[in-house]
Parts: structure tokens; sequence; C-alpha cells
């Protein structure tokens, strides 16, 4: 008899201990992604709502911004709406600041370094309008020709008025 019971709370115990880290390790995914991977993404989105948020770890009003992207993705997660974090941190730097950072924030959005070496070429391509200036994000929506670039940082009633009169 105590020889199940014990069985049934090792079983317990590795099950409460992999839905820990089953937690962790999504939040620790950041995968390096290229200007030509986001348009490739973005442009195969249908109907989907892309708000890309540009930040970084060592960037104070991206980090204040950084929950209303999380809440606006909970918020409609029941519809075509895909929140994309892209950091602007140094390749260097995501070992050491990026993963620690988007583990420490509980970041559930999906989260990417940008892989581009020559900044002024990015930038531009993103918009002819941006300076480079963080935070900023871009609202694109395929099939309403919706493609609008924000270089500010948003309340959370702003982003919802935002992405709302995007979809």
């Amino acid at each position: 008899m105590g020889s199940v019971y014990a069985v049934k709370q090792s079983k317990l115990i590795v099950l409460l201990v992999f839905m820990l880290f089953s937690g962790s390790l999504k939040a620790q995914n950041v995968k390096l992604l290229s200007v030509d991977q986001l348009e490739e993404r973005v442009s195969k989105g249908g109907d989907t709502v892309y708000v890309v948020n540009f930040w970084a770890t060592w960037c104070a009003p991206c980090i204040a911004e950084l929950p209303y992207f999380e809440k606006l993705q909970a918020t409609y997660k029941n519809q075509p709406l895909k929140v994309l974090l892209l950091s602007l941190d140094f390749k260097s730097k995501l070992e050491k600041a990026v993963i620690p950072f988007v583990r420490n924030k509980k970041l559930a959005n999906e989260v990417f370094l940008l892989n581009e070496v020559n900044a002024q070429v990015y930038i531009d391509r993103i918009s002819k309008e941006w300076s480079g200036a963080i935070p900023a994000t871009l609202i694109y929506n395929k099939n309403k020709g919706i493609r609008k670039f924000y270089e500010k940082e948003f309340t959370y009633a702003e982003l919802e008025t935002t992405y709302q009169s995007s979809k």
C-alpha cells in the first residue's frame, strides 16, 4: 500500500516539475528573425492583424509598454491577431540579457531578436518614416491593405484602439 502511494506521489512530482518547466521553456524560446523573414510571415497572414513591437531590454519606455502587448494578445486571443515582440538588442546579448529578461517578465507572446547587421537598411525597410527610435510598432493587415508604423510609446487604450481600427 505504501509503495503504491509512493509511486503516485513520485508521478505527481514529475508532472508538477514538467508543468513548471514547460511554462518557463516557452518564455525562453527567443528566435532570431531577419526583416526578410518578418516580411514573409506577415505577407502570408491573410486576415490576421500583425502587431509587431520593436523594443530592447535597455529601453525603459519599451519595458513599460510590453504588458500592454501581452494584454492585447490575451484579450483578443480568439481573434485573428498575432503580437510579435522583436528585440533590437545586439545578437551577442541574446543569452545573457534577452532570454533572462523574457523569462523574468514571463512574456507569452512570440519573442524574436532581430538578426540584421545594418541598422539603417532594416529601419528603412520597416518604414521610411522611422528615425530608428524605440519603442516602435508596425501594424499589418494584408487583407485590408493596412501597414501603419508608429514611432511612439503606447498606452493600452491607444494600442487597443489602433488594433481595432486595423481589423
